[in-house]
């Protein structure tokens, strides 16, 4: 009887560590050669130009950095901090039989219905911006686990959702309002000084997007990735379903629901009233959504607690769970093989901490949007070029507000002179910037999908970096073809961005 072939590849820890010595070995070399930067930013309304140098590594200010703020920075990684908190909720919801009520009944449906859901509720998730990724990823390996299909589709599928569809939603979001204060200081600084952006400017494609994406991206998931994948997962469960913890938890839930939207109305002078909103902030969503929101940053929290509270409900009525232990270790079964998961955070956090120290990828980043900016291009050309620069740069540097810092001040005028109007020249940003992170080694949530991936492997194949890329790339080279053929097809019929707002100027 021959033995079953395991194929192996690169460990994903020992990728995380090569990049991390090839960035540090670069700023030694790039120290050396004297490479740097010239950074633009808009200051009190005009354009200044600032030197941005590489930093050594292995220089004594480089080797105290690294070992004075590795373990720091990996001490309070929010990523880290906000999976633990999402995954005790997810795990009392398998424990107490609760998510096999919810989501059994969804067998019936088919793999069509199920990607398209999944695919749009990514895209809508991104509202929440970085913590959709801890709930969405773990939560939709559980959905798949309970229909009886891969769990690891279920997690690629979110991470798609969330990630390719990150510019896009039915609302606009505190990322488009910073983004946008950006845009309108870019614009006003050199070509037009009346230019105002206003956040219902590119409402219409925002909405066509999500649901052209959503409708064609189930197609390309569903043919170029889930054909990939053993399409059944056997699941072994014996937990029964008590009717009577349904509706006693559905209850308790629409209650929870009523309170955070009592919790979110501003002006009602009422005790509580408006709690979980940033009042320092003018616009409502920005009290809602902004960086300092209650709700916002406490949304991991929320929803966690939701689903223990109505975990605990259920179990209780149900009979599923009967002592405090049991309630206990519940929230922490799904934490198993998961472990592999935390090393990999480690690394990436080390790695993403020498790439800041270094300024390798600003400096880089720079370099990219000065030679966009000299190109003699106009119209559809100069689209593309900026749309792949920006996919590049997103590799490098996967923070969207300090992307944009650094390309606004000349891509905006640079387009603008081009005949195209600075809501658009930001729209496509936000796409591009999507794309380049469904790739990304360095950006954190691609490996928190490469540590769940690793949990629901069944297969014969190691779970890699670099594999992972090989089973996605097919359906991210198609989702950026479709956001191009979008851009594009926008661009050349004049159809409005939003209220008052086109593409060309």
């Amino acid at each position: 009887m021959e033995k079953k072939k395991i194929h192996k590849g690169y460990n994903p820890i020992f990728v995380l560590i090569i990049i991390t010595f090839v960035i540090m070995l670069f700023s030694f070399i790039f120290d050396i050669l004297g490479i740097d930067g010239e950074q633009a930013a808009v200051v009190n309304g005009t354009l200044e130009t600032s030197i941005v140098v590489v930093k050594n590594i292995f220089s004594i200010e480089g080797l105290q950095y690294l070992f004075t703020h590795i373990t720091s920075n990996f001490a309070v990684l929010e990523p880290l901090a906000l999976l633990i908190i999402s995954l005790m909720g997810i795990s009392i919801g398998v424990t107490s039989g609760l998510f096999k009520v919810i989501f059994r009944p969804l067998r019936k449906f088919n793999l069509t219905m199920i990607t398209f859901v999944t695919l749009l509720i990514g895209i809508l998730g991104s509202v929440f911006g970085e913590s959709a990724y801890v709930i969405l990823l773990p939560l939709s390996a559980v959905m798949y686990r309970y229909i009886g299909r891969n769990p690891m589709l279920g997690a690629m599928t979110a991470f798609l959702g969330i990630t390719a569809g990150y510019g896009t939603n039915v609302i606009f979001t505190n990322d488009d309002y910073i983004l946008g204060n950006l845009t309108q200081l870019a614009a006003t600084v050199e070509v037009d000084k009346t230019y105002e952006f206003h956040l219902m400017s590119n409402i219409y494609i925002m909405v066509a997007s999500t649901f052209i994406l959503s409708f064609i991206g189930t197609v390309i998931i569903n043919r170029f990735l889930a054909n990939k994948l053993p399409k059944k997962y056997k699941i072994e469960d014996d937990v029964d379903v008590s009717k009577k913890g349904v509706i006693v938890s559905a209850i308790a839930f629409l209650l929870m629901v009523a309170v955070i939207i009592y919790m979110i109305i501003p002006g009602m002078k009422l005790p509580a009233s408006g709690s979980l909103l940033d009042f320092g902030s003018k616009v409502y969503v920005n009290q809602l959504l902004g960086v300092d929101s209650p709700f916002r940053s406490g949304i991991v929290l929320i929803i966690t607690m939701m689903i223990v509270i109505c975990s605990f409900i259920y179990g209780k009525v149900s009979g599923t769970m009967h002592d405090n232990h049991e309630y206990g270790t519940g929230l922490s079964q799904s934490f198993k093989d998961l472990g592999y998961l935390f090393v990999l955070l480690f690394f990436v956090s080390m790695l993403t901490s020498i790439l800041e120290y270094t300024n390798i990828g600003t400096v880089l980043a720079t370099r990219f949007i000065e030679f966009a900016s000299t190109i003699p291009m106009s119209g559809i050309p100069l689209m593309i070029l900026t749309f792949f620069i920006i996919v590049i740069m997103s590799i490098l540097i996967p923070g969207t507000e300090a992307k944009w810092a650094l390309a606004s001040p000349l891509i905006i005028p640079l387009f603008m002179r081009a005949n195209m109007t600075p809501d658009f020249t930001q729209f496509l940003f936000k796409v591009a910037d999507g794309m380049g992170k469904c790739f990304s080694p360095i950006f954190v949530y691609f490996i928190v999908l490469i540590g769940f991936l690793q949990k629901y492997n069944h297969s014969s194949k190691e779970i890699t970096i670099f594999g992972t890329m090989k089973l996605m790339m097919p359906a991210i080279i198609l989702f950026t073809v479709l956001w191009l053929l979008i851009l594009i097809g926008w661009y050349v019929i004049g159809l409005p961005l939003g209220v008052g707002n086109y593409p060309t100027l």
